[in-house]
């Protein structure tokens, strides 16, 4: 081999660490009208570029002439190194029986270190083909022949495939052996691209453990790397795909796949990628609630793969469609025995997924009635509830609930149910991201529902309480992981609101958007929410179980705690008080949802003077609500202070409208849990007093300054005369409800701080903010239906959003926010919700007054400083916002204003 030789063969491994430069030398190459065995070498790089980067159907033009040119130079070796990367195309681009050929001609003409390139190659096909057992068996005879000519590169390639195999088959324990020691391997190299997907194959091998920030991390940085030399991800995007569908980011998982679905169309990329991308896009709809559209696409899917002798994947994706066919309600006969036949499939292969085909099919025998049949499949789907990933186990006990159902054994479902949910909390609090704890909860949403009726049934109104509790708004039992360090992440929100508020004044000046500015705002916000995802969540732990007694205990005789439950579509009140618990039925769900929407379009229009007329209608409206949500229960409320935690959908119902709670001391709460923990909450010593007013606000945020002026206290720092609330208490005592003891702080001047103008920036508000007794914060208010924790209060330098109040140790024992849209929430996950007010609980606010419509912002001025006044007197919160309300002028805008606020918490 001569220098010359040496040189171009050098092209072969450049493809894999610096791809485009690679390409180009090699069109150099040919430009150069080289000898046949340099020309073979130049067409087979293109054709790796083209097969991986490209059009397919290019490569094989390329990859064909590079075939025929090595037979001319009469190279068995060099033509056997070619057969084997045209088969891989072949195969790509659906010629699965032409790329199996070339591999056999492949084999029979290379020996020694060539032939085991070519037995790696062909095992590489074995497992885009799913055929594992075969693609083990041709990885197994390369590796010793390989690492025997010190091939790093190839061995490094090897161990990384078969990692790869090992976690197809669900054998984490031998897929990290492998990926560890080609990791060792691929740091001794400079193959760029080889470790590019060395970071990936981690990224999977940690979404395969149930470590799904690591996956996520792993992948971000895999993507990174490509981005660097330039090359496109499919197969990044697959797996990320997958992670995003098992931290409950469905519909973002399925937007990936169809974008990258088109990107490969767009260059005639390769058939077996696109098949794959179909069948993620598939689950994606299905899990996101779009059956058709995952009909759709598992439906090409299933012909790509049967096309490219694919049965493997053809199996799989004969699962989704069979479950896109069973949520368009299609159960039959026939559906039974196709997911039936696909588990058993999927069992031959030794699928880790073939535990969701049985319980498919016993899901669907039960809605058929067919008892015997249900039973058989359900138990096969139980035996993965003793071990593998979390969600594999969630399946084994969602089945073994179902087995209990219908053996008639109610004791047996809560067990299995309790089993399973239990697996849940574990994995959801390996979750760091308040947001990938709230949405993994929807896979409980089963088991909890299951539990649910199993109680109505058989356990009376307690039963149900502790399951109602049992699965509502678990996220907020613990607080989220605060955010890092991470100086990336803490540039980036810093630009992020800096960006954020040129874009805000652009529109204000000018009335138009710029484009520009909106794109790098959405590349920040991508940024953030990616580093924040990666974020792990600390061990494990039981947490507080409910408890219904010291619910009960902590209410007294005068406090009355109503929870709403839903049972097949129909609300159930549970009403805690006098050392009981009662149980009523009201309306239906769809119909109080609708009613809620009807209510906040009329509060909408009575912001605006002159729609008076709106007034009886919104109250009308109000009554109809308090029907289809309280039913018989209100005539059961008693006189005293009331407490509603409505499910997540109905988070935006005034509560204060009902004509029973209007002239109520009322609280709202995500949970009964919650409720407890904030009652139990103690204020921060100190009792230190923050008033923020925020730029642009229609009422010039008047009622911080007619605070400041009561307080006696200058903008930007604290002092001056002391306000009515006078002297400052020693620690509560034992009997002291702590709200009582936190309001007594609310006068002292000493203790006050005003944040207006320049002083008002992100920054400073949150030192400000990190353990006050109490905030008041004047500023509008921004609710992102499409990514709630980038919900915002306008500050000085831009938007305070609810990452940022993620970042403080403590947030303020009380926050009083009066803008608009501050008590608005995203419904995600089982029962969860996302926004402002639901970031501040777990962090040490007991409670808060918010928004949940936009409002008259002059309005809200005289509310809040009847407010004030109430809380400066020792009222709580919920008592002080209901004498507010009545000391209001009794117009439609007042009234109006009044209702769309609410008090949460207990403080």
């Amino acid at each position: 081999m001569t220098a010359g030789n040496d040189s171009v063969l050098e092209l072969l491994p450049m493809v894999f660490a610096a791809p485009n430069e690679a390409l180009t030398r090699a069109e150099g190459v040919l430009a150069a009208d080289p000898p046949p065995l340099h020309a073979s070498v130049a067409h087979q790089v293109i054709g790796i570029w083209q097969r991986d980067f490209g059009d397919t159907r290019l490569a094989l033009a390329h990859l064909r002439r590079a075939r025929d040119l090595a037979a001319r130079a009469d190279s068995p070796e060099r033509e056997a190194d070619v057969l084997a990367t045209l088969g891989v195309a072949l195969v790509h681009s659906g010629r699965t029986r032409e790329g199996l050929a070339a591999f056999e001609r492949g084999v029979a003409r290379g020996t020694g270190h060539t032939r085991a390139r070519v037995l790696f190659r062909r095992a590489y096909v074995w497992w885009v083909l799913g055929r594992h057992k075969e693609a083990l068996e041709d990885v197994r005879r390369a590796i010793p022949v390989l690492r025997q000519a010190d091939d790093v590169i190839w061995t490094a390639r090897a161990l990384t495939l078969r990692a790869t195999v090992h976690l197809a088959l669900g054998s984490v324990e031998r897929a990290d052996a492998d990926f560890t020691a080609a990791e060792r391997l691929w740091d001794t190299t400079g193959q760029e691209h080889d470790k590019a997907d060395a970071v990936e194959s981690r990224g999977l091998a940690a979404f395969r453990s149930g470590d799904v920030p690591a996956a996520l991390r792993l992948l971000d940085e895999a993507e990174e790397r490509y981005a660097k030399l330039g090359t496109p991800t499919f197969m990044l995007t697959i797996r990320r795909c997958e992670v995003l569908m098992a931290a409950g980011l469905a519909p973002e998982a399925l937007a990936e796949a169809d974008a990258a679905t088109a990107a490969l169309d767009g260059i005639g990329g390769q058939s077996t990628r696109r098949a794959e991308l179909l069948l993620v896009a598939a689950r994606a709809a299905r899990l996101a609630g779009e059956p058709r559209t995952s009909l759709a696409r598992a439906a090409l899917a299933v012909r790509l793969f049967a096309g490219q002798r694919r049965t493997w994947y053809e199996t799989h994706a004969r699962l989704v469609l069979i479950e896109a066919r069973a949520a368009t309600g299609r159960g039959s006969g026939r559906l039974v025995a196709d997911a039936a036949a696909v588990a058993e499939r999927l069992a031959a292969f030794g699928a880790p997924a073939a535990p969701e085909a049985s319980l498919l099919a016993g899901r669907i025998a039960l809605g058929l009635g067919w008892t015997a049949d249900a039973e058989r499949h359900l138990a096969v789907a139980a035996r993965s509830r003793h071990g593998g990933p979390p969600l594999a186990r969630m399946t084994g006990w969602a089945a073994q609930a179902l087995r209990a159902r219908a053996a008639g054994s109610a004791r047996g479902v809560l067990e299995a149910c309790r089993r399973g949910l239990d697996v849940l909390d574990d994995h959801r609090m390996t979750l760091g991201a308040s947001e990938l704890r709230a949405r993994a909860t929807a896979q409980g949403a089963e088991l909890a529902a299951l539990a649910q009726e199993a109680s109505l049934v058989s356990g009376g109104p307690r039963r149900l309480l502790v399951w109602s509790e049992r699965w509502r708004a678990t996220v907020l039992t613990a607080p989220p992981t605060r955010p890092p360090a991470d100086p990336a992440l803490l540039s980036g929100m810093t630009a992020f609101r800096e960006i954020a508020a040129r874009a805000e004044a652009a529109r204000t000046d000018g009335g138009r958007p710029v484009p520009a500015l909106e794109r790098e705002q959405r590349r920040l916000e991508r940024e953030i929410r990616s580093r924040t995802l990666h974020m792990r969540g600390g061990a494990p732990g039981d947490g507080d179980r409910f408890d219904v007694g010291r619910l009960l205990r902590r209410l007294g005789d005068g406090v009355r705690l109503v929870e709403l439950a839903v049972l097949d579509g129909r609300v159930h009140v549970l009403l805690c008080g006098q050392g009981r618990v009662r149980r009523f039925e009201a309306g239906l769900l769809a119909e109080a949802e609708r009613e809620a929407e009807h209510v906040q379009a009329g509060l909408r229009r009575l912001a605006h003077p002159g729609a008076e007329a709106r007034l009886p209608l919104v109250e009308a409206a109000g009554a109809r609500l308090q029907e289809l949500l309280l039913g018989p229960a209100a005539a059961h409320l008693g006189s005293g202070p009331v407490v509603v935690v409505p499910p997540g959908r109905l988070h935006r119902v005034p509560w204060a409208l009902l004509p029973t709670l209007r002239e109520r001391v009322l609280s709202v709460s995500p949970s009964a849990s919650s409720w407890l923990r904030a009652r139990d909450t103690a204020p921060p010593p100190g009792g230190r007093q923050v008033l923020v007013r925020g730029p642009g606000l229609a009422s010039g945020g008047a009622e911080v300054t007619e605070l400041a002026e009561r307080y006696g206290v200058r903008a930007g720092g604290a002092g001056g005369v002391p306000g009515a609330a006078g002297a400052v208490p020693g620690t509560p005592g034992a009997g002291v409800h702590p709200a009582r003891a936190a309001a007594s702080y609310a006068g002292d001047v000493s203790r006050t701080t005003v944040l207006e103008g320049d002083a008002a920036r992100v920054p400073r508000v949150l030192r400000e903010l990190d353990g006050a007794a109490s905030a008041h914060i004047a500023a509008h208010g921004t609710f992102r239906a499409d990514s709630p924790l980038f919900s915002s209060l306008r500050m000085a330098d831009g938007p305070l959003i609810v990452h940022d109040f993620e970042r403080l140790d403590r947030s303020p024992y009380r926050i009083i926010l009066s803008c608009c849209d501050t008590a608005r929430f995203a419904s995600v996950g089982a029962d969860e919700l996302l926004g402002l007010v639901t970031a501040l609980l777990p962090l040490g606010t007991a409670g808060v007054v918010a928004c949940s419509a936009p409002v008259n912002d002059e309005a809200v001025v005289p509310l809040m400083l009847a407010l004030h006044k109430g809380l400066d007197a020792g009222l709580s919160l919920a008592e002080a916002l209901r004498d507010a309300r009545a000391a209001l002028p009794d117009d439609a805008v007042h009234r109006a204003t009044g209702w769309a606020f609410s008090a949460f918490g207990a403080a």
